[in-house]
């Protein structure tokens, strides 16, 4: 069966000293990094703003730990302040984290082979910061026999990190006032446009993140997020569309 060799154990050629199982989690870990400085903000915000929603301290971390989930935390938290029911809160959440089914369609062949208790924790910790480590590390080779620990090792540091600024924003976030109004979340989309663009290589994958950037700003205002939804369902068509003439005429 043909498979995509990113994804296929590496043989024993690529086994380093760096291949052990501490060593592939120390990998993992340290790609991460440079991602949690530009997350750190965004959880000191979440932290305040649980609170400052009428939450528990215990409740803002409880949600931290349960869903781990930036954008969904926000929205939710947003709906609680407003009084919207549970059912608008489940659903609009629900939507926001759809993108999260296609980051695992997309790993799917690096984790099938795995027994069912690691699937499980690394479809939990598969958050967008986890998600781009592990392409760019794809993108290097594939992945040792021990890969699955540079997985973990993107999951741990960085649902570690989300906690601590959690709890350090629910405790001090009241004393900074209008917090939500110093712009802390942009931290997070700058660290990502600085991973993306240089993904970017080729036409279809320009094209398909511009189509996809004009939707999203177009279609902001729509209800429940929804607008996040169809902007990713347009860049992957215009990608599908433009990357298959392409593979034709290099074939």
């Amino acid at each position: 069966m043909d498979t995509d060799t990113r994804f296929e154990p590496s043989s024993s050629a690529l086994v380093t000293s760096t291949s052990s199982r501490l060593g592939q989690f120390l990998l993992g870990s340290r790609d991460t990094l440079p991602l949690i400085i530009g997350a750190i903000p965004f959880g000191l915000l979440f932290g305040a703003l649980g609170v400052a929603a009428g939450l528990s301290l215990w409740q803002t971390l409880g949600m931290s730990l349960l869903v781990f989930a930036g954008a969904a935390q926000f929205i939710a938290v947003g709906l609680i302040g407003a009084g919207a029911g549970i059912g608008v809160i489940i659903f609009t959440t629900l939507i926001v984290n759809l993108r999260h089914a296609l980051y695992s369609a997309s790993l799917q062949p690096v984790v099938r082979h795995l027994p069912l208790r690691w699937r499980v924790f690394l479809a939990f910790g598969l958050t967008d910061e986890c998600y781009a480590v592990m392409l760019r590390r794809l993108d290097r080779g594939p992945l040792c026999d021990n890969g699955r620990w540079f997985f973990a090792g993107t999951v741990v540091t960085m649902f570690s990190s989300w906690q601590v600024c959690t709890l350090i924003g629910a405790l001090f976030g009241q004393a900074m006032p209008d917090l939500n109004r110093w712009g802390l979340e942009f931290a997070l989309v700058a660290s990502f446009i600085g991973i993306v663009v240089p993904m970017l290589k080729r036409y279809p994958q320009w094209a398909a993140a511009a189509a996809a950037g004009v939707v999203a700003v177009w279609a902001r205002t729509l209800p429940y997020n929804l607008g996040l939804l169809l902007a990713t369902a347009v860049g992957i068509t215009v990608g599908l569309l433009l990357d298959k003439p392409a593979e034709e005429a290099a074939a």
